[in-house]
């Protein structure tokens, strides 16, 4: 008697479930920093990830 080849060897390949793994964190990796990346305030898109200091904010600019 002849067993079905699915009966025998279900087995998935490692290294592929390992591809997928690695290749979704690295997606979801570099999109987070692409989407942080992407976009700034008004007015902050030239300026560094600091916020305006107390002294800046008694002088506004005009």
């Amino acid at each position: 008697m002849m067993t079905p080849l699915a009966l025998v060897d279900p087995h998935f390949p490692f290294s592929f479930t390992l591809v997928y793994i690695v290749g979704f964190i690295a997606a979801a990796t570099l999109g987070s920093i692409a989407w942080y990346n992407s976009k700034r305030p008004p007015g902050w898109e030239d300026q560094t990830d600091q916020p305006p200091s107390e002294a800046d904010s008694s002088n506004p600019p005009q």
